[in-house]
């Protein structure tokens, strides 16, 4: 799966009844989970024992976790609770029918892949250690864009900024065409005026 060598490949479950008993989500978050997802199962290991790579002081392992969902989109909440209970570095494959999403979690952030057929994903492992694979894998499941200089971390923040400032702004303009009172859409346009000046000293930042 994903073209990843045959050497990474692991076929362990990961019961969803395992994961309740060892962290003990909250009822709501057990609900969700539940209703979503159907079954987990950890499917491959990209770590020194497993390629010819080398571990670095911050990844020792990236482990890739099938998960078989019962609706065609995964809440971010529950890829934001799985990777918060458990401590390792994870690429989820969200699969409903034959297509699939990829998912990982950083700097906060669920990180969401558009959707295409399962076959058709390859996961190019780029990078001089596993730290690198992993940033590089990162940057791939979320299209993430890296200024010169510029960490991980800061261009994934920067970049949600950007979707939901962009998407206020969207918001923003139908609620401007549709008013009436011109005192009322000139208030609304000058405040879409200034939310696309931060908008730019976002992208320029």
């Amino acid at each position: 799966m994903l073209g990843l060598p045959k050497s990474t490949e692991l076929a362990r479950p990961l019961p969803k009844k395992a994961v309740f008993e060892m962290f003990k989500p909250s009822t709501a978050d057990r609900k969700l989970f539940d209703e979503q997802i159907n079954r987990m199962t950890i499917i491959a290991e990209i770590s020194p024992q497993t390629l010819a790579v080398t571990a670095s002081a911050e990844v020792a392992a990236v482990y890739v976790v099938h998960i078989a969902l019962k609706v065609p989109d995964c809440d971010k909440k529950n890829i934001a609770m799985l990777a918060k209970l458990i401590d390792q570095r994870m690429l989820f494959i969200l699969q409903h029918s034959t297509n699939a999403k990829l998912a990982t979690y950083r700097a906060g952030k669920v990180l969401i892949s558009d959707s295409k057929p399962l076959n058709d994903w390859v996961l190019p492992l780029t990078g001089l250690d596993l730290e690198a694979i992993w940033e590089n894998t990162i940057v791939q499941i979320g299209n993430i864009s890296r200024s010169e200089g510029k960490d991980l971390d800061t261009a994934i923040i920067e970049r949600d900024c950007r979707d939901k400032l962009a998407k206020k702004i969207e918001t923003l303009e139908k609620k401007t065409m549709s008013e009436k009172q011109p005192r009322r859409k000139w208030e609304l346009a000058e405040e879409q005026r200034k939310m696309k000046l931060e908008l730019e000293d976002i992208h320029n930042g």
